[in-house]
Formats: C-alpha cells, sequence, structure tokens
C-alpha cells in the first residue's frame, strides 16, 4: 500500500471516501484522483448527513496526484441507483473515458494568500459593524459627536470618547481636546457633547473601545502577512492597481481569488463566466428564458463592487462613461455588472500579456461617432423649440 493511501485510509476510515481511488489503483490509473462537490464544499445523502468537506482529501493527497475538483451537477447520477458505493464507481469510469471537467483551483501559494485575505475582510467587515454599535450606543446618550465631526474615530473623537469612559462629561472640557480644523467648531461641539452619559454607558462604549482596537491590530497584522504573502506577485498587484477604482487592497483581494496565471481560462468570457459577471446563457426552442448571472465567489463580487463604486467618480474615465451610458438603458444595478465585467476583463488581459490598463476616456462613446452624437444633440434641441444652425470651426 502506498503511503499517500495508507495516510488517506488513517485519516478517512470510511471506504466510501476512498472507493474510486481504491478501484482506480486496481485498475491500474494512480494518477487521478477524482471527487464530486456541491457549490458550498458540502453535499447531503439522503439521510440528511453531511459528507466531510473535500479540502482535507486535496492536502493529503495533491503533492503525489493530479487532482480534479469535478461539479456535483455534470457527475449527477441516475435516482434511485445513488450509494457511496455506485457514485465512487461512476466517477472512475467517466475519469477513465476523460469525460470530467476540472474546476479551477488555484495552486497552494494563492490559496494560502486566499485565507488570509479573506479572513481580513471579515475583520474590516467586523469593524464597520463595531463602529455602527458605538454609533448606537451614542444616539442612546443623546451626545451628538458625528452631527459635528466627520469621523468619530478619529484622534480628536477618539480622545473625547475615551475621556467619556474615564468620567469626563463636562462639555467644555471634552470639546477643548478637539485638534486641527475641528477646534473651529467649538459652540456646536460644545451643544453636541451635552447628553445623558451614564455608568452603562461607560461600560458599553469602553468595550467597544477595547473590541475596535483589537480588531485595528488583527487587521495591521494580517495586512504584513498578506504583504509577505503576496511578494512573489507584485508585479501582478501593480498592474491591477492601474485600472481606475483598484487600489492596493482592492488588488490583492482579486490576486488571491483569480490568481496569476491565466492560461486556466482560455478567453477573458471565460474567467468573467466562472466569476458570475456576466449574464446568463438560457435558450430553449428559439426563446430566451432567464438571463440572471450565475453564482460566483462572493469574495470577487464584493471586491468588484468596490471597485467599480469607486471607478463612477473616477472623472473623465471610460469606466465612468461605460456606467452612465448602460444605466439609462438597463438602470443602476446591471450597468453596475457591465461596469465589473469590463474589470474582470482587462484584469484577464493585464495578468495575460503584462501591460498597463489604457484608458480609452470618458468622451469614447462620443467620439466615436461624432455625426451621430451631434443629430442626437440637434434633435433634443429643436425638441425643446429651438433652431440649431451648425458652422464648422476652423482648423
Amino acid at each position: 500500500m502506498q503511503p499517500a493511501f495508507s495516510l488517506l485510509r488513517r485519516t478517512f476510515p470510511r471506504p466510501g471516501y476512498v472507493g474510486a481511488w481504491s478501484l482506480m489503483q486496481d485498475r491500474g490509473v494512480d494518477l487521478h484522483i477524482t471527487g464530486s462537490v456541491g457549490g458550498s464544499g458540502k453535499r447531503a445523502d439522503p439521510k440528511g448527513r453531511w459528507r466531510a468537506p473535500v479540502r482535507p482529501y486535496w492536502h493529503v493527497l495533491e503533492d503525489e496526484f493530479e487532482l480534479l475538483l469535478v461539479n456535483a451537477r455534470h457527475v449527477k447520477q441516475v435516482p434511485g441507483r445513488k450509494t457511496d458505493v455506485s457514485d465512487a464507481v461512476w466517477l472512475c469510469q467517466l475519469a477513465e473515458a476523460g469525460l470530467l471537467r476540472a474546476s479551477f483551483v488555484p495552486p497552494k501559494p494563492i490559496r494560502d494568500l486566499r485565507q488570509l485575505t479573506r479572513y481580513r475582510k471579515a475583520q474590516i467587515s467586523e469593524r464597520q459593524r463595531e463602529a455602527n454599535r458605538l454609533h448606537k450606543a451614542l444616539e442612546d446618550t443623546g451626545i451628538k459627536l458625528d452631527c459635528v465631526a466627520t469621523d468619530i474615530l478619529g484622534k480628536s473623537g477618539r480622545a473625547m470618547l475615551d475621556a467619556l469612559v474615564s468620567g469626563t462629561t463636562d462639555p467644555d472640557v471634552l470639546a477643548d481636546l478637539a485638534r486641527g480644523r475641528l477646534r473651529a467648531k467649538l459652540p456646536a461641539l460644545k451643544e453636541a457633547l451635552e447628553g445623558r452619559f451614564e455608568a452603562l454607558h461607560a461600560l458599553l462604549v469602553g468595550a467597544i473601545l477595547a473590541h475596535l482596537d483589537f480588531l485595528d491590530e488583527q487587521i495591521e497584522r494580517l495586512t504584513e502577512a498578506i504583504g509577505e504573502q503576496i511578494a512573489p506577485f507584485e508585479a501582478a498587484v501593480e498592474l491591477l492597481c492601474t485600472i481606475p477604482g483598484v487600489q492596493r487592497r482592492l488588488a490583492e483581494n482579486v490576486i488571491a481569488e483569480i490568481g496569476t496565471d491565466m492560461s486556466v481560462f482560455p478567453t477573458a468570457g471565460h474567467l468573467a463566466s466562472w466569476a458570475g459577471q456576466c449574464p446568463g446563457n438560457d435558450q430553449s426552442g428559439g426563446k430566451r428564458r432567464s438571463g440572471r448571472t450565475r453564482k460566483g465567489s462572493k469574495w470577487l463580487n464584493q471586491a468588484l463592487k468596490e471597485a467599480a463604486m469607486a471607478a463612477l467618480r473616477t472623472n473623465d474615465s471610460y469606466l465612468q462613461a461605460l456606467y452612465r451610458r448602460k444605466k439609462s438603458q438597463l438602470g443602476h444595478g446591471r450597468a453596475l455588472g457591465a461596469v465589473k465585467h469590463s474589470i474582470i476583463c482587462a484584469a484577464w488581459h493585464m495578468l495575460q500579456t503584462g501591460e498597463l490598463y489604457r484608458d480609452l476616456g470618458g468622451n469614447y462613446y462620443t467620439s466615436r461617432n461624432p455625426e451621430r452624437q451631434t443629430k442626437r444633440l440637434v434633435a433634443q434641441l429643436e425638441r425643446l423649440g429651438h433652431t440649431v444652425t451648425l458652422q464648422e470651426v476652423a482648423a
């Protein structure tokens, strides 16, 4: 018995888990280990139990064999004839015939980076929730600090909150802790700091501030670890940062989700489809039915959404022009989806060729067909009751 198979037997003693591997070993096919898994990494059997995730198997065998992660929907067994053994035999037969289509699994360095970026994103989201709890606690006390200070967790706001927790409730003393431009708002600040701050509020606000400090420390540690892990892919990060709306943290998240080797995706459209950033394709009998996009990685979708929202505010950019053009036709949601699709396709081309992002400019659509644009504007003025006479400007 080979060492990898012995380790698999000791780790997962149930025979159904390694049935496909055993059968392939008996038939002399020892290079492909196959396993099917649902969209969430688990699949329920008829008795309601959950099968183990596929990751432990992958970690045990990836150094010894070529592994295939297969979508269970593509290898579905006939209803009524479903057991662990028959499922293992069916997977083995499909693998021998070359009928299994492997899903994208990034290499181990990218997977490690993905765990770090996802956990950092979770900590950032938790920090946002904790900041919202702080706002709610201050609302209960009647203190309207957020109405005067832009950021209550800045240097001035944090000094006032620490003073409140320590027992100082005098508005004059608290307002005197303001720094910088906030000192120009001292009268409004004194009025906003008048409230009912009791011992209970001091306990709650103190606990929230301590949790925020802990989260800030964890986010900083994760950022340092991500910087070390992503060092070999620094060139790819710098490339993605040239896209309008994409900053370093977003670029790190995108690299962690799609990797840097674009040879696994034949075209940019394949990457967009895998990421769930393109319309669905459901047509039968000459009729087009649902066009809903498929579900992709929620982490990648969130990163692309943040990048698209930032690109909308980048003046004189192609992505801003694309959004404005599509919004009048499709609405905000689908127009934002078009911008996300454009960003992910641009990322594929940039990582494939190593070229920087070349912005087409905010006047791309108007300069592409100037005669059509002129006719549209003239017709709009005539509908408003104006008579338009066009005269060409001398060169």
